[in-house]
């Protein structure tokens, strides 16, 4: 097997993971058309005095990332063969997943076109209210949002955490070692990916601790989760009702795409999941999880 090929696998997981995890749980919630990117707000012009300031450090260095691996064999491996450019990492993505996982249930809700990208603004936009369906480097799980109840003792269903279940299990299977090592070798081009969208002074490690640390301060509720639909016309027919669901507390409501999406899937669900994210971060980071 092409070493580079073997090294791209893992990578693939690692993305899943931390996308995959919005699209399971999405309502199909229909939304604005077109659906932008969010992109980072554009700073006020700079003084003349402040145009020599330096970047902000680097906090988690790609460097200091320790996945764990099993100690190399007595003789040294070939190196792994030169990453491509960016613009032409699609290609490589295909062929290993045509090639490696073509029947397995990876490629059945995975988007590869443009994916390193895909997956960068994905990881971007999870703490933000919004992440744009569109870009994500995979595609809606079949099946309908399931509620208990009616009216306002209407809440998040028991069945409804069971559609979820799977990705967890796939989750949970994922090599944490070997996810992180493939993560570290493509660094360059993520961090590439991550300058186009418009941080060329910025780290992207440092962004992705950060959003992994957001989603693991996401509140644990093991209760009933109310939801409430807003008010519209008696007039006004509507033939997906269930997607317009939100959560009956404003506090719940006002938090990030990502919080709202573990808190969708169930206590027990969202409890597995931050135990792998918990192990993702311990080898990306040397430093611990802000409380």
């Amino acid at each position: 097997m092409n070493r580079t090929l073997r090294w791209l696998v893992p990578l693939i997981i690692l993305a899943v993971v931390a996308a995959a995890l919005y699209l399971w749980l999405w309502t199909g919630k229909p939304e604005p058309q077109p659906a932008p990117i969010e992109p980072p707000r554009a700073a006020a012009p700079t003084p003349p005095a402040a145009a020599a300031t330096e970047p902000p450090p680097v906090q988690h260095p790609i460097e200091q990332a320790q996945p764990g691996l099993p100690a190399p064999a007595t003789e040294p491996a070939p190196a792994p063969a030169p990453l491509p450019p960016l613009a032409e990492s699609d290609k490589l993505v295909q062929e290993t997943l045509l090639g490696l996982v073509g029947r397995d249930s990876l490629l059945s809700f995975l988007n590869v076109s443009g994916y390193i990208q895909r997956f960068v603004v994905t990881v971007d936009n999870l703490p933000r209210k919004r992440a744009p369906v569109r870009l994500w480097p995979v595609t809606p799980t079949p099946g309908r949002f399931v509620v208990a109840g009616t009216g306002d003792a209407t809440s998040l269903s028991a069945e409804n955490f069971k559609r979820y279940e799977p990705f967890v299990r796939l989750v949970e299977k994922v090599d944490s070692a070997r996810a992180v090592a493939l993560y570290v070798r493509f660094y360059p081009l993520v961090q590439e990916a991550y300058q186009e969208l418009g941080y060329p002074d910025k780290y992207f490690n440092d962004r992705l601790i950060e959003v992994i640390d957001h989603l693991l301060a996401t509140p644990d509720l093991a209760g009933p989760v109310r939801l409430t639909l807003p008010r519209v016309a008696e007039s006004i027919k509507l033939d997906r009702p269930w997607v317009l669901y939100e959560f009956a507390d404003p506090e719940l409501e006002a938090r990030s795409a990502g919080q709202k999406m573990l808190i969708r899937m169930g206590f027990d669900n969202e409890a597995r999941l931050k135990v792998k994210l918990r192990d993702l971060r311990a080898k990306l980071a040397r430093s611990a999880p802000k409380q």
